[in-house]
């Protein structure tokens, strides 16, 4: 006679064993990078096509590491990718969530339509706009310390202002505020409270799940950023990192020198998404109707 438990731990097993393998193949990419970042480019290329290519075998050093630093400013790549994808996200989440609420809350002529204009933008492909923006962008007007001046190009705003507002965040705001209870809304309305306190107060505590799956997504958007800074940052001083693997696409290509600056540029990434890892978490388990 079987034990009643059996085919749950079967089950459980094969589950796990599922589970490794796929975490496996995601962890691959990550461990193929570090270890070719620690060999010389001819052995990284021998060990390609066998199993050495994940391990780190060989002439070992942090030699790649020291020549990435040296032909590329990797230290102010970072900090223009973490200022612009920080001041990014945080404007992006504020002003999105802010339409989302009205699209769900507030009652005004042309709401619907206007909402279907604003996710149908979101079939549109960046690089169909690129050229028109670049355009419209180097003739816009900028107050800043210096004064007025025209024209946007080779700076920090042309990378921020234009990716503010995005129909994809506006949407996981207004199909997460659509499940939240009205009753809340309108009992505080009866209350006195003016719309952008319901927002602040009531609304905000209960959206941490949305806000920290819409940082995650803005954040990975913002720090590959690639094509528009191309276009419209050509000076070393306002450069993010993605741009920067230009550098090492020369008469010959510097492979374990980019897989250091890879490796390098990966850390931001980690970082933050293992915070607000953490910040998901706390929120999802602060919510809640309470008995």
């Amino acid at each position: 006679m079987k034990h009643p438990m059996m085919p749950t731990i079967a089950a459980k097993a094969l589950n796990y064993t599922l589970l490794t393998w796929i975490a496996l193949v995601f962890v691959f990419p990550i461990v193929f990078m570090i270890v070719s970042s620690l060999k010389p480019d001819l052995q990284l290329l021998q060990d390609a096509s066998s199993l050495r290519a994940f391990l780190p075998v060989g002439d070992i050093s942090f030699d790649n590491y020291r020549n990435a630093f040296q032909r590329v400013p990797i230290g102010h790549f970072i900090f223009n990718s973490v200022l612009v994808t920080a001041v990014t996200m945080v404007l992006s989440l504020a002003v999105c969530s802010m339409a989302a609420f009205a699209f769900v809350f507030l009652e005004f002529p042309g709401k619907n339509a206007m909402l279907a204009v604003v996710l149908a933008t979101f079939i549109v492909p960046f690089e169909s706009i690129a050229i028109p923006l670049l355009l419209v962008v180097n003739n816009l007007p900028w107050i800043g310390a210096g004064g007025v001046t025209v024209g946007w190009l080779n700076s920090y705003h042309v990378q921020i202002v234009p990716f503010i507002a995005d129909a994809l965040t506006i949407f996981l705001f207004v199909q997460y505020f659509r499940d939240l209870p009205r009753d809340l809304v309108e009992a505080a309305r009866v209350d006195g409270a003016s719309y952008f306190q319901i927002y602040r107060r009531i609304i905000l505590p209960l959206a941490g799940p949305v806000f920290a799956t819409a940082a995650i997504l803005k954040f990975l958007a913002m720090y590959n950023q690639y094509l528009w800074p191309v276009m419209a940052a050509q000076s070393e001083d306002y450069r993010p990192i993605m741009v920067g693997l230009q550098y090492f696409f020369q008469l010959n290509i510097a492979w374990g020198e980019m897989m250091a600056y890879l490796t390098v540029i990966t850390v931001p990434v980690l970082l933050f998404y293992l915070s607000l890892q953490r910040a998901f978490i706390a929120s999802i388990a602060s919510t809640g109707v309470k008995g």
